[in-house]
This record gives C-alpha cells, structure tokens and sequence, in this order.
C-alpha cells in the first residue's frame, strides 16, 4: 500500500499562544546573523494562496505526488495542463511587503541567509541575494532521463503550441501553481517531450513525497549551524523539510521567532509566535529599525 505524504498537521499538545507584538523579531534582527525560514503564507498577499491556512488549497485540492506524476502518463498530462494554466497566474504575481522587507533586511547586514519553501521566486524579484530554494523553482524544467534543465518559459511556449485554444476557467490556483480543473476541462491535453532525448519533463520543485537533493539539506543545515537566530515567516511547518531546521536549531541553543497567524508544528521551539498578517508585522519591525523598505534607511534605534 503506498504511503501519502503528511499534509496537515492537528496540534495535539498545549501550545504558547501567539502575540501580536513584533518587538522579539525585531530585537533579533537588531542583533544580526538572523536566517529567514519563509512558507506560503509570506506570498498570499501576492495572490498566490497558501496550503493550511484559513481557506488553504489543501480543503478543495490534493497535490500531485512524485510517485504518481511518475508512474501514469495521464496524471502527467493533467498535472501539465493544470500547471500550463496556472503559470499565467504565476508569472502576474509580484513580490509584496513581506518579501521587500526580508530584502530589505538582507540589504542592511542583517541576516545570515534566505531559504524559502516556495517555488515562486517572489523573494529573489524582490531583490534578495543567494536564496536557497529548498523546494526547487517553477521557472525550471528537468529532464526525468537526460538531466538537461530549461527555462519554464520555453516550454510554456510549446504547450501553447501543442494546445491551441486551450484556456479553460480554473476554479483556484494552488501554491505549486496548479489550476483546480475537472478532467472534462483537463481533455486531451497534449503533453511535449524533452527536446533533446525524448524524456520526460517535470518541473524542477520537489513534489509530495519526494525527498529534498541531500546536498542542498545540508547546505541549509551548514547556514542553521552559522545563524545567530532564525526567523521563520509564513509556514505551518508541518512537513519534516522545513521543521528539521526548527529542531535544529533549537537544539543548538539559537532562539526560534515564527510569523504565521495560525499555530504552527514549531511553536514549542518558539521562542514567540506572531500572530499578524506577514505584510503588516515585518513591515512595523523595518520601522522600528529605521529601514525603509525600498532599501533607504533612516536612522536607527
């Protein structure tokens, strides 16, 4: 029987409750050496919905799963015909506040590194540096049998090609940039090979139950190991990918700050929960550093 990848997460224990003073987080990046954790909720008020939260994909939408993506050729044409729709919406997002502040904190020495479990590239648009994207990018694609990599953008070229005609009405897009369509408006839907061998293309983001490249696990560790702190901004944390830094870094004795309105898998690490709106609570703590989000800054405190 195979096994489906943990995709919600029921607090079973007392958790601290969250505040809505942002004070701790901006105490933490006063002092530096700060690594930025962000989820789906730092790119919601971009409009690209998030998973768990108060009206999360999750409720009308089960994610494709590497092992089915792989193992059924139709699955594969419903994923890209999805996914060739909702990389319009994809490509319209722009990065908000939530994003322009942590570049803003990157611009001021204020943080140790970036890594992000999205694959929106909304971060690096707002001008962060060396974001490590632990789940892949979707301006990717990969070769399943060759390996070769190619822009997102060429082969959203050759779907239109291949599809003329095709623009179905979606009923929601989802954080992976997967439209919510019926299989009716999914059809023959023609999916194309990799140009250069034939194979199979996927975009190059870690799907459900599919394991983060070792390498880049350990880069994230090595970046835990050299923080003074971590700030983690708009993830539940309920899959192991991200929480395994949490743990890491609370071990070590480095303080945890978290920034989600809902309870997060994390918080009996925190030391606080915030409970705002990521736009609104980063964009108070780069007041009270004196930082201007378009990277000017005023003086400090």
């Amino acid at each position: 029987m195979r096994m489906r990848p943990t995709l919600s997460w029921t607090p079973t224990e007392d958790l601290p409750p969250g505040t809505t003073d942002p004070e701790p987080v901006a105490d933490a990046l006063g002092t530096g050496g700060v690594l930025v954790i962000s989820g789906a909720g730092i790119s919601t008020e971009s409009g690209i919905p998030d998973y768990r939260g108060e009206g999360g994909s999750l409720s009308r939408h089960t994610p494709m799963t590497y092992q089915d993506f792989t193992g059924s050729a139709q699955a594969r044409r419903r994923y890209w015909a999805r996914s060739h729709l909702g990389w319009r919406t994809f490509g319209r997002a722009r990065s908000n506040a939530g994003h322009r502040a942590v570049a803003a904190f990157g611009r001021h020495g204020l943080l140790s590194g970036v890594i992000t479990q999205n694959v929106d590239g909304l971060h690096q648009a707002a001008g962060s540096e060396d974001v490590v994207e632990l789940h892949g990018s979707l301006a990717r694609v990969v070769c399943l049998s060759c390996g070769a990599f190619s822009p997102r953008r060429e082969l959203a070229e050759r779907l239109a090609e291949a599809n003329p005609g095709f623009d179905p009405v979606a009923a929601g897009i989802n954080p992976d940039g997967d439209a919510d369509l019926t299989d009716a408006q999914v059809g023959d839907f023609r999916v194309v090979p990799c140009t250069s061998c034939g194979g199979i293309l996927k975009p190059d983001v870690v799907f459900f139950g599919e394991a983060v490249p070792p390498p880049r696990v350990e880069h994230c560790r090595a970046l835990v190991r050299e923080s003074t702190s971590l700030l983690v901004l708009g993830s539940s944390l309920t899959v192991m990918s991200g929480l395994r830094f949490v743990r890491q870094a609370a071990q070590a004795g480095k303080p945890v700050l978290i920034v989600n309105r809902e309870p997060t898998r994390g918080d009996r690490h925190a030391l606080t929960r915030v409970s705002l709106p990521l736009g609104a609570a980063l964009t108070t703590v780069a007041e009270r550093l004196g930082i201007t989000l378009d990277g000017q800054a005023a003086a400090r405190r």
